[in-house]
């Protein structure tokens, strides 16, 4: 890695399941802000790796560690059809988020399925992932793991806020970059979407004719999260506790709970707000006019939407990042936002066996 051009694919599979994203992109190792992402696609799920993905949290520890090693060879073979369809030659390694099962870090527990020596193998590349794990070890939370990227890739903006399956928000306060789960986002609005039979609100649409459910509203505001201090992050199994049953037991038409939701989002990113600066906002949630015009409503602040490319591929830019600064064994998680007892560099590195 001396030149000072790295060229990486950024590989990223968020809770939604909205599908695989893979970017590749090259990044200025001397000049962070010089970077660009020069090819980038979502790859959807078949149906049964949605359903294997989203059930995984029910798996035994033998199913998981089989799991573990299939979804490794997916991610493999999919890098591998990526690399072949855009004709790309340099590659100096693969960074993979793999694909969050477990996230109890009060309890010591994350896991991220997605064998990199599977990965490694197949491609024959270099493969940074396992980037939780030992942050959860020195105590941190884990997550999130975007905002070195957003301190020194995206510095011009005030907040960076990130759409996906949960809402997640990076700022600089006192002098250090914080940054926390905020809500649920398209975790909980995609699942009701499929009980329509489709699986995303385009553009806010169903909701905006929705009315709001008050009471709903109420209750999901007072959630005992939302009173935590940060550092502090959401998994799959908070939903599934404490949101789905909440939102079941008091209202069964979609359009009222999507609309309630929006708002109950838009409310929860407004609380936390408090500078007059810009906010770059991307993640799948930022194609939801709705929810952005209800953000911006309710902060009177204004939200920048960057290019598509960046809106989609941003978190999986980042990942690529991360796997630079480990590969230069430079600090690529904030004990300022993860709460662990250390900054550190973090993730695995995987070598091709021959």
């Amino acid at each position: 890695m001396q030149n000072k051009d790295i060229f990486c694919l950024g590989v990223m599979s968020g809770t939604s399941l909205d599908g695989l994203d893979v970017a590749y992109v090259r990044i200025n190792s001397n000049n962070y802000v010089d970077f660009a992402i020069i090819e980038a696609i979502t790859i959807p799920y078949s149906n049964k790796w949605k359903t294997d993905l989203r059930n995984a949290i029910n798996f035994s520890k033998e199913e998981l560690s089989i799991l573990d090693i299939e979804y490794g060879k997916l991610l493999g073979e999919e890098i591998l059809s990526f690399i072949e369809n855009f004709s790309i030659e340099r590659i100096d390694f693969i960074a993979s988020h793999g694909h969050t099962v477990f996230h109890q870090p009060d309890k010591g527990i994350t896991l991220q399925i997605g064998s990199g020596q599977k990965i490694a193998n197949i491609t024959k590349q270099r493969v940074v992932c396992d980037f939780r794990t030992q942050d959860v070890k020195f105590g941190g939370q884990g997550a999130p793991l975007v905002p070195i990227g957003d301190q020194l890739l995206f510095s011009n903006y005030g907040y960076c806020i990130n759409l996906g399956g949960f809402a997640n928000i990076s700022f600089e306060e006192n002098n250090q970059r914080v940054a926390f789960d905020v809500c649920p986002v398209n975790i909980v609005m995609n699942h009701y979407c499929r009980k329509l039979n489709l699986e995303y609100d385009d553009e806010g649409k169903i909701a905006a004719k929705g009315n709001i459910n008050y009471e709903l509203l109420e209750r999901l505001n007072g959630l005992d999260f939302y009173e935590k201090k940060y550092p502090k992050s959401l998994g799959l199994e908070w939903v599934q506790s404490s949101i789905f049953p909440l939102i079941d037991e008091m209202e069964s038409d979609v359009p009222i709970i999507l609309r309630t939701f929006v708002e109950h989002i838009a409310i929860q990113i407004h609380n936390i707000l408090l500078v007059d600066s810009l906010i770059l906002v991307t993640g799948g949630g930022a194609f939801n006019k709705f929810l952005l015009k209800r953000i911006e409503i309710l902060s009177e602040k204004r939200v920048v939407t960057p290019t598509n490319m960046l809106i989609n591929y941003k978190e999986a830019l980042i990942f690529a990042f991360l796997g630079v600064l480990k590969l230069k064994n430079e600090v690529n998680c904030l004990k300022s936002v993860t709460g662990a007892k250390e900054d550190h560099s973090s993730g695995v590195i995987f070598i091709p066996e021959k």
